[in-house]
């Protein structure tokens, strides 16, 4: 069995965990899982996730709005968010970013919440973690325009090419992949295989995106060993080198 994995990005305090929550999380120390970071998606997901990091050891939060919700953000959820970013247990910012896949309507208004997040995130000395979507000529434009900003964070769920890939990490950006890492027609293990060990996390963004072998099925924290797997795959490393080595990167980012 693996240890010393840590799951940089799920959503724990979506409805889907509510029958066997404290399952999901017994599965997860079992399969040798240290630290798991929950990221909100809006105000109240945001308050969610504290309450899940203050009731699980283990569990660590991230508070911010995703930009898929931040047309339908009220006038304070920002300060609410700046508010809730205090918390002992709150070690990021996010998920923020842009998505440009549903909804290319709202672009302004989801650079706004970005940049402002970015804001925050330097403000409060807390990473940020970047959603992008088919949007990533976007969200670097909107990181240009806050060049001055000590931002340090993670492209979570990367979906890009290498010379996207490489672009990021100039940026000084971590990267991490999900179970799409996995899948059979998937170019992204060549792209994995740029990024240095100690700018790369593991994510499991469950309960979305379960890698093989449990494509098709609610994905969960304890996944996240296939993703190791499968970095060690195509480094030609052991997956407990690939575990350890993603815990001190996770360590140095977030603190944890």
């Amino acid at each position: 069995m693996l240890h010393n994995l840590v799951d940089s990005h799920c959503h724990l305090q979506f409805d889907k965990f509510d029958a066997d929550r404290d399952p999901v999380l017994a599965r997860a120390e079992e399969a040798g899982i240290c630290a798991i970071i929950t990221l909100a998606t809006d105000v109240v997901s945001s308050q969610r996730v504290i309450e899940l990091a203050e009731k699980y050891p283990m569990v660590y939060a991230a508070v911010g709005i995703h930009p898929t919700d931040a047309a339908a953000a009220g006038p304070n959820d920002l300060a609410e968010i700046a508010r809730l970013a205090e918390h002992p247990k709150v070690i990021a910012i996010g998920e923020t970013g842009m998505d440009l896949y549903w909804d290319t309507s709202t672009e302004a208004i989801q650079e706004r919440f970005f940049i402002r997040q970015l804001e925050l995130a330097a403000e409060r000395s807390l990473p940020i973690v970047i959603h992008n979507r088919d949007a990533g000529v976007a969200v670097l434009g909107a990181l240009d325009k806050v060049p001055h900003l000590p931002v340090r964070g993670v492209f979570h769920c990367f979906s890009e090419d290498a010379d996207y890939a490489r672009e990021v990490l100039r940026r000084g950006f971590h990267i991490s992949f999900t179970g799409n890492l996995t899948y059979k027609k998937s170019t992204l293990p060549e792209v994995a295989a740029i990024v240095p060990l100690n700018r790369l996390l593991l994510e499991t963004d469950s309960p979305f995106l379960a890698p093989v072998p449990k494509r098709g099925k609610r994905n969960e924290p304890a996944f996240v060993q296939y993703i190791a797997e499968k970095h060690a795959e195509i480094r030609g490393v052991s997956a407990q080198a690939i575990a350890d080595a993603t815990r001190q990167t996770a360590k140095e980012l977030f603190g944890i």
